[in-house]
């Protein structure tokens, strides 16, 4: 079956899904981006609310560990940028299937933009932080938990402008991830996108270490948001939606975005270039996802 993207759109309402996850082929939970936490037993039909007794309702991302189904994580904080967003606190963890929540920390993180949890130990947690973003900040990038989240190690940071807009890991190899990083600073006016800072890593050793992914046909002018997406059925094939301009203020951003798609885990490589009209907005308000 050909992959598929499904994408988060903006309302004035502010009643939109910003994370949700998949358990035996029908829909099992949803965060919204300003409306807490959403469980569903039977296949969406009926909703409840899980996380109404927390101190914060802006989720960003959503978990659950594949080895262990009532262990999930929650991170707070709209990734979708504008300037009435909401900010998040952090990191929560619940081993009960969402029934209780125990905050898990990296609460200066201002927003979640994706966490993975290792396929076999469900005690390996990374988080993609994309940081407040209203301006310069260290608690920016990808972060490690080795024990459950009960401390966590900052493995990747490329600037205090820059935050993690995205991160995958290889479905056929957990040592291997792919994290997109975004620079970005929002205002009352608008956001300035895009800089030295963004651009597309790849680890191979779990990631303690990064390498930037450079040439092979990506874009050689400055970036912006990068969505990342991996197939269970071709991890050597990593597809990624590229911010390379939409008319918001942004940085010497001359077109509005490019799909690429690296071949052999990015080394080297050609990608095939796909549309440059894409509705820009997706890049803000939409999430990249393949068929596995």
């Amino acid at each position: 079956m050909a992959s598929r993207s499904v994408y988060r759109i903006h309302h004035s309402t502010r009643q939109i899904i910003s994370a949700a996850f998949v358990q035996n082929g029908s829909p099992g939970g949803a965060g919204a981006a300003s409306g807490g936490l959403w469980k569903t037993t039977d296949g969406g039909l009926h909703w409840k609310p899980i996380f109404d007794d927390q101190p914060v309702s802006s989720i960003g991302a959503l978990a659950v560990a594949p080895s262990h189904a009532n262990i999930a994580w929650v991170g707070t904080g709209e990734p979708f940028i504008r300037s009435n967003i909401s900010l998040g606190w952090g990191v929560w963890r619940s081993t009960d299937a969402g029934k209780s929540w125990t905050k898990m920390g990296l609460e200066n993180t201002g927003r979640i933009s994706r966490i993975v949890v290792h396929p076999t130990n469900p005690d390996i947690v990374y988080v993609a932080a994309l940081g407040h973003a209203y301006g310069p900040q260290p608690e920016r990038g990808i972060y490690r938990g080795m024990d459950a989240g009960k401390t966590w190690e900052r493995v990747l940071f490329v600037n205090d402008s820059t935050g993690a807009s995205d991160l995958v890991m290889d479905p056929n190899n957990p040592r291997i991830l792919f994290a997109g990083t975004w620079q970005v600073e929002i205002h009352t006016w608008g956001r300035t996108s895009g800089g030295a800072g963004s651009g597309i890593w790849m680890s191979r050793d779990d990631g303690t270490t990064w390498m930037r992914l450079t040439g092979s046909g990506l874009p050689t002018k400055p970036i912006g948001k990068i969505g990342l997406a991996m197939s269970k059925a071709n991890s050597n094939r990593i597809d990624a939606l590229i911010e390379t301009g939409d008319g918001v203020p942004a940085v010497n951003l001359a077109d509005p975005a490019v799909c690429a798609r690296l071949l052999d885990h990015g080394a080297g490589k050609l990608p095939r270039l796909g549309d440059r009209d894409l509705w820009p907005w997706i890049l803000d308000h939409g999430r990249h996802y393949e068929n596995p």
